[in-house]
């Protein structure tokens, strides 16, 4: 026996060398991939980026230079003299935060009623409610422009917002995930006198985080870049929002600087970036929460 021990460490010693070989080795092509994807996935950002520094003669170029020849700051101060871009802003960031709270206000109470109550024809309502998703938004807006021009809102954000406060998308997510949660803490919080209100307010609602931020998210980024509507209800210029108001930029048949335009288009990103980097750790912390709630 002891003869052969020495032999069969090193064979034990080979294989635990070959392993933790194999797994630096799985490592290193994880992180190669890992960093080629995200090369990927930025390159097209850093295009628009330095597309958008360019002198206008040169956004054309063939072959095209992968850094600008002349950095030219001067594009993005043109974006704020040609057009009224920070009106164009502050008008998106005002129909897009009355559409993302109310429809989280309709989309949680709506949820709440289809997940914590029983009433006759809840289904065939929630299935009526998810057939909304499958028309397209197109197919009504005749009839929806007609009410909007009736009731004297044509050419005001109204006509925005209202069309949208209620999403059935939101109302479903959320009553998918009200499901979720036990009603062991309902009937607690009815031993203790609380009503339905109450037990939606204190309790269902914090505990639906998770998919709070995810409608809110979803919501912010599709009203942010909707452009459709904008494009039919609004005809004033100081009243735009941020895709209509771009469209300027390109100019009379398209003929404006391409690098003014992304240079806009740059300038658009960044209230995106700001509300997913703020909204960032307050969704990492319900998805948390909500794996203790049962």
């Amino acid at each position: 026996m002891t003869s052969s021990s020495p032999p069969q460490s090193r064979a034990l010693a080979r294989h635990a060398a070959g392993r933790r070989i194999g797994a630096g080795l799985r490592k290193a092509l994880l992180l190669v991939f890992l960093f080629g994807f995200a090369a990927f996935m930025v390159f097209p950002f850093f295009w628009v980026f330095a597309t958008s520094l360019r002198l206008p003669k040169d956004s054309f170029n063939l072959p095209p230079s992968f850094f600008p020849t002349a950095w030219s700051w001067s594009n993005y101060e043109y974006v704020f003299t040609a057009v009224p871009f920070a009106t164009f802003i502050f008008n998106s960031v005002k129909t897009t935060l009355a559409i993302t709270f109310g429809q989280l206000l309709t989309a949680s109470t709506a949820a709440y009623a289809f997940a914590r109550m029983n009433f006759k024809g809840s289904k065939l309502v929630f299935v009526y409610l998810l057939s909304g998703l499958m028309i397209p938004y197109q197919s009504i807006i005749i009839a929806q422009f007609l009410m909007i021009s009736k009731a004297g809102l044509a050419d005001t954000h109204w006509a925005i917002i209202l069309p949208y406060l209620s999403n059935p998308f939101s109302i479903f997510l959320m009553r998918q995930f009200m499901q979720s949660i036990p009603k062991s803490y309902d009937e607690a919080a009815l031993i203790d006198g609380a009503n339905k209100l109450r037990v939606f307010w204190h309790v269902i609602l914090p505990m639906s985080v998770p998919s709070l931020m995810v409608c809110s998210f979803l919501t912010f980024i599709y009203q942010w870049n909707n452009f459709f509507s904008g494009l039919i209800y609004l005809s004033t210029q100081v009243k735009y929002t941020l895709p209509l108001g771009m469209q300027l930029l390109k100019g009379y048949q398209s003929i404006g600087s391409l690098s003014t335009v992304l240079a806009g288009v740059m300038l658009s990103l960044v209230v995106p970036a700001l509300v997913y980097g703020f909204g960032q750790k307050y969704l990492i912390q319900g998805t948390v929460l909500s794996g203790v709630k049962s």
